[in-house]
């Protein structure tokens, strides 16, 4: 997605001599993509960027996953897992607990108010979701501002640091990728500017703000990345603070964009998944189901036909509003629902019925599909209602 920006300070031309005021020059490191082919920023440091002092291992919070075997949908209740947590105790990094995840992406829920230590992810792009609460997100492109409903997008290797505050804990929702998240292709013209048929534009992209500046010398900064063995953490020891960025300029950078300002794709019968994809990342989208008019055709069923998940599994995080489809089956706001490849699922029993005639949904979900099967981090089994899978008979039918 080429959206140039500039912030601070930077030199007339890439890859010459820039000098502060005494003479001194700065550093300049090129953050890019996919080995130098495709999206980059240029980022002018103070300090040389490689300078650490220091490198030990860090524990990062569990990611061990198990198989969903037997073969069960779940419905996970994600607000059942911090409720005798103090989140003054917590943050949003290692505070993160794994619910489901595969070699592609991992999904994590976690509330806390205490500040995060400076982090860097350098197993791919991290998408996360405010589900309520505040935050100020420092980068080293500079400061996003993040709120209820907000997707925050931070790029892989980006040292950051989140801060939450106001009078509620942050809860949020994380989706670390082993890749990039981007925009749909079909969305973007040749040259990567969003199309006219696309839910949301360049302009409901919101960029980072003022550059932090960070003092200090032998900073810490826990690095997410991988080994032959998996998934490990290194705490890095850094001669001089991380945020020592005078300007940059590029096409790579955080942002957020809210789910407010994506605009629903309808019709006149029900529209199938794909209109609802706002991201996408290597074997997994990333879609929103917003309040919007419902079908309007005089014999539509507004509620979701069954259907089989042939090629992926599909998890649906419940944020707001009412979910017709899902009536009678103990989901709510805070629930996730895992439907795995290989079965069938649909309405509740009635939920065809009840949405005849309905005009407007009320629903705010956020939906992960994946192309390979999800495993169950130990999490998942904390806050699971293991009476989900037989939500659609009745409890006589259902095998003891």
């Amino acid at each position: 997605m080429a959206f140039y920006r500039q912030a601070g300070t930077i030199p007339p031309k890439r890859h010459t001599q820039f000098r502060d005021d005494d003479g001194k020059l700065f550093y300049e490191e090129l953050m890019g993509d996919e080995g130098f082919s495709s999206d980059s920023s240029l980022l002018y440091h103070r300090g040389i960027p490689s300078a650490i002092v220091d490198a030990t291992v860090w524990e990062i919070p569990d990611v061990t996953t198990v198989p969903n075997h037997p073969l069960t949908p779940r419905h996970l209740k994600l607000h059942d897992l911090f409720a005798n947590d103090d989140p003054a105790t917590i943050d949003v990094v290692t505070g993160r607990r794994l619910i489901l995840g595969n070699n592609d992406v991992r999904l994590s829920y976690v509330v806390a108010a205490a500040p995060s230590p400076l982090y860097r992810n350098a197993l791919g792009d991290e998408m996360v979701y405010i589900e309520s609460g505040e935050a100020t997100v420092e980068t080293v492109f500079g400061t996003l501002e993040a709120k209820q409903g907000d997707y925050v997008l931070i790029p892989t290797s980006t040292t950051h640091r989140w801060l939450p505050h106001g009078e509620e804990p942050l809860r949020a929702y994380a989706i670390e990728s082993n890749s990039h998240i981007v925009p749909p292709k079909r969305y973007l013209s040749r040259f990567g500017q969003f199309l006219e048929n696309a839910p949301f534009c360049e302009r409901d992209l919101v960029g980072p703000g003022e550059i932090p500046v960070g003092e200090g010398t032998d900073v810490e900064v826990l690095v997410k990345h991988r080994t032959s063995h998996g998934i490990v953490g290194t705490r890095f020891v850094y001669a001089e603070h991380p945020f020592d960025v005078v300007g940059w300029d590029g096409c790579l950078y955080p942002f957020t964009f809210n789910v407010s300002n994506f605009e629903p794709i309808t019709g006149r019968v029900h529209q199938p998944p794909p209109v609802h994809q706002a991201f996408e990342g290597n074997n997994f989208v990333i879609c929103n189901f917003v309040p919007r008019k419902a079908d309007y055709h005089p014999l539509s069923v507004p509620v979701p036909y069954y259907h089989s998940n042939v090629d992926s599994d599909e998890v649906m995080f419940y944020c707001g509003g009412n979910y017709e489809a899902r009536k009678g089956s103990g989901i709510d706001i805070g629930s996730i629902s895992v439907h795995p490849g290989g079965h069938a699922h649909g309405p509740q029993p009635g939920g065809v019925e009840r949405s005849l005639g309905v005009e407007y949904l009320e629903e705010l979900a956020v939906m992960v599909d994946t192309f390979a099967p999800l495993e169950l981090g130990r999490a998942a089994f904390a806050c699971e209602d293991e009476s989900y899978a037989y939500s659609w008979v009745t409890k006589s039918e259902v095998k003891a």
